[in-house]
């Protein structure tokens, strides 16, 4: 893995872990479940870790039927 994407997905895992931390902060806290959107934001950010480490940006993958 060259350099330059590896730092991308450390920033990517790092974004990722500090987004769930706050989430999970606050259902520990609050008792409240997190918003849909934060939820997808999160995803979207894994997704795109994910298209990163397998060099597809460009290919989507399929839908879950859920």
């Amino acid at each position: 893995m060259s350099q330059s994407k590896r730092e991308q997905v450390i920033s990517h895992l790092r974004y990722i872990r500090q987004e769930l931390r706050e989430m999970h902060q606050g259902v520990l806290e609050d008792g409240l479940l997190p918003e849909a959107g934060e939820i997808r934001g999160v995803m979207a950010q894994m997704e795109a870790l994910l298209e990163l480490l397998e060099g597809k940006s460009g290919k989507k993958s399929k839908p879950d039927a859920s």
